[in-house]
């Protein structure tokens, strides 16, 4: 009996436990969370929240939260296209640690003919360096079989993904370039141009390696725009940068100069030993590579802070700065061990792991952030019926109609005339004139007018330059000043997009901007950081091939400079920003003379002197103008943020800080009277002008007047002055 009211216990809980769940039947039980705040960003609060947020007419559709920790688990298998890519990463970085030991062994003659070894396919058996420099070979010849693997499997699986199918076609041509720079380099006798060549061409084929393999992970069709690509841009500028290093690296080993220093980290005792031609590569070696440190150990520590929902940029960027001080000291026991074999191989093979990963960073923080803005938010109106077969974005859905579709024409004044030209001719005209206005578009991206001005500066430092070379002839002088005007003008293109891309928000608050490619949606945003970046790895590339490392390495801090350290941190902070940020544009003068030189010396500096005093007064001249505009957009300029009297005074002071150095380098460069009369006389008009300007500051139509023609006797000043550098030159050049 004990056991019957234990039993009719256990039924009433059950028959409860029923009725519980015919009540609850159909409903959906939805988690307790905090009420939604008014005028928050519905998108914003999907990225830690999987459920949909619902906008009145348009129906949500339910996103996954966009951490990737919980995106990588239903990720899809790993495709045959991505195990071969990432067999022929290992391979190569394989040969690239075996073509260290064959240089440190100095085995790179070892088989003095190409392709046989000692006229044979098989090397001699008792000849070590000949089966190094064999073996060497063979690797690379696997390399080349499985790059064409990666083509066929990119034109069997992904012929419809244009971003993957030519870029593994990019592969294919870039593998045979190496190969024949490989028998050049055998011919040549390893001559330290060839083998810097060599490397330049094994480290590219690894970063597209690197670059079809990141992209093969993401889905074909991203549709995701407007995220913010910043991150994307220290990246980029760390992996550029590291190649560069590498570069430099291979120059030092070229020119022989890795032991003409005995002790690490110091110099003789010193960080800044005097340059000669006997050390100059060894020390800017070493130089760069404390810039780079910086550089990839800061790029892993904002990634560590900023994109802790990306895990793996954070390993990405984290595995980079731990890496790179190891290599440092590498480098050191290279110096301190004289040079052993062991420790040349694992510094290098320790930098192309550096530059693999940094590269794989940088492409993977820009589909990061598209695949994020992707899943952020995407109602069920706006998403196609089918991804386009070509791989390439859909229109902004946004867009809209036609601006004009023009409804009721009203009656056909040429009726009864020739038709004239076909609706096909008409879509043809029309597509012509969409294109053209594209291209327009993208040039002025560029900004073509400051292009030009920072060309002024940049031909008379080379001929100024030209006069300590006098065995230097006429047409190598021309192809130096071709290139270095061709890639100093792509990198000045380059720094431009990517600025207008960053300050796109503020460019739409002013009116002198607001027709801007970017606040006109004529260039989708993300097309523009793609484009500057672009011009960016082109301009550096031709630099480093067809003029010189030191050149190339300057041209990338010019643009480094004025995109991170002028564009993202100084510009919206202090009213000093255009005073320090001025330097980017100061640089083109010391890129010039080093294009020449190869080195950077006083000369040199005056003129980036010269150039930075002058930024201030020319730009606070134009801010002064436009004020208005800067004040609309909150941009702490000077004129904003202290009014136009403190502004006036502060143009004089840098006016005469301008005309003193003028003067000094007229002294310190040993000039002739053709630069001291054209400095003397543009330098008093120059401090009439900012003097007037100063006296009439209380004034705001007067000080509006001067300040427009100060701005326009500027640009004038600085043209001239530097023209009279090139014709002083010529003249006492021809004298002498």
């Amino acid at each position: 009996m004990t056991g019957l009211p234990q039993a009719a216990t256990l039924m009433e809980r059950m028959a409860a436990r029923a009725k519980r769940r015919r009540r609850t039947r159909g409903r959906v039980a939805r988690p307790a969370v905090p009420r939604r705040k008014r005028g928050r960003n519905p998108a914003a609060r999907l990225a830690g929240d999987p459920r949909p947020y619902y906008v009145p007419g348009i129906p949500a559709v339910r996103r996954p939260c966009p951490d990737l920790a919980r995106r990588r688990t239903n990720a899809p298998p790993v495709t045959r296209f991505q195990k071969l890519a990432a067999v022929t990463i290992v391979a190569t970085l394989l040969l690239v640690t075996l073509g260290v030991v064959v240089r440190a062994t100095g085995s790179g003659m070892g088989c003095p003919d190409w392709p046989t070894c000692h006229g044979a396919w098989i090397p001699p058996t008792d000849d070590y360096k000949a089966w190094l420099e064999w073996w060497h070979r063979t690797v690379a010849a696997m390399i080349g079989f499985l790059i064409l693997g990666v083509a066929f499997l990119a034109w069997r699986d992904h012929r419809d993904r244009r971003s993957i199918l030519w870029p593994s076609v990019a592969a294919v041509l870039l593998v045979l370039f190496q190969a024949w720079l490989g028998r050049e380099t055998v011919r040549l006798n390893n001559s330290g141009e060839s083998v810097t060549a060599h490397l330049a061409a094994a480290m590219s084929l690894l970063g597209l390696l690197v670059y079809l393999l990141v992209r093969s992970s993401y889905p074909a069709w991203i549709t995701g725009r407007g995220a913010s690509q910043r991150f994307t841009l220290l990246a980029t500028f760390s992996a550029a940068a590291t190649f560069a290093l590498l570069l430099f690296g291979s120059n030092v080993t070229a020119t022989s100069q890795w032991y003409v220093f005995p002790d690490w980290p110091l110099m003789d005792g010193g960080l800044f030993p005097a340059l000669t031609d006997m050390n100059s590569a060894h020390v800017l070696h070493r130089w760069v590579a404390g810039v780079v440190g910086l550089v990839v150990v800061g790029t892993g520590w904002v990634a560590w802070r900023t994109q802790r929902s990306h895990p793996v940029l954070v390993r990405l960027g984290l595995a980079a700065a731990v890496l790179f001080p190891v290599q440092a000291l590498v480098g050191g026991l290279q110096v301190l061990t004289g040079l052993e074999e062991w420790t040349q191989t694992i510094h290098l093979a320790l930098g192309a792991v550096i530059w693999v990963i940094a590269a794989a960073l940088a492409v993977a923080a820009y589909y990061e952030a598209r695949y994020e803005a992707r899943l952020a938010w995407a109602p069920a109106s706006m998403t196609p019926a089918a991804p386009p077969a070509n791989d390439e974005p859909a229109e902004d859905p946004g867009a809209g109609p036609d601006p004009d579709p023009d409804p009721d024409p009203g009656p056909d004044p040429g009726a009864g005339r020739d038709p004239g030209p076909g609706p096909g001719d008409a879509a043809s005209v029309a597509t012509s004139s969409r294109r053209s206005d594209t291209v327009r578009a993208y040039v002025a991206l560029t900004k073509p007018r400051i292009i030009e001005l920072l060309l002024i500066t940049t031909i008379p430092a080379m001929v100024l330059a030209t006069r300590d070379l006098p065995g230097m002839n006429v047409p190598e002088w021309l192809r130096l000043v071709f290139w270095t005007m061709l890639g100093g003008s792509l990198a000045a293109g380059s720094a431009n997009a990517i600025n207008q891309y960053l300050d796109r928000d503020i460019d739409l608050l002013m009116v002198r901007t607001r027709r801007r490619p970017l606040p006109a949606n004529n260039v989708p945003p993300e097309n523009a950081v793609v484009f500057g970046i672009i011009l960016g790895v082109i301009s550096i590339s031709m630099m480093a091939v067809f003029v010189n490392l030191v050149s190339a390495f300057l041209t990338l801090l010019a643009i480094a400079f004025y995109v991170f350290v002028y564009t993202l941190i100084l510009k919206r902070t202090t009213p000093s920003n255009i005073v320090i940020g001025g330097a980017a544009g100061a640089l083109p003068p010391v890129i010039g003379w080093a294009a020449v030189t190869g080195r950077v010396e006083v000369p040199a500096l005056l003129l980036f002197a010269l150039v930075f005093y002058w930024t201030p007064p020319h730009f606070w001249a134009l801010a002064l103008r436009i004020r208005k505009d800067y004040e609309a957009a909150s941009v702490p300029m000077l004129p904003v943020v202290k009014g136009v009297p403190e502004t006036a005074r502060q143009i004089a002071l840098y006016t005469m800080l301008l005309v003193a150095i003028s003067l000094v380098f007229f002294a310190v460069a040993k000039m002739g009277i053709v630069y001291l009369v054209a400095a003397v006389v543009l330098g008093a008009i120059f401090l009439w002008r900012a003097f007037v300007l100063w006296r009439q500051a209380s004034s705001p139509e007067g000080s509006l007047a001067q300040a427009i023609r100060l701005y326009r006797f500027s640009i004038s000043y600085l043209t001239i002055l530097f023209a009279a550098v090139a014709v002083d030159t010529l003249i006492v050049s021809s004298f002498a």
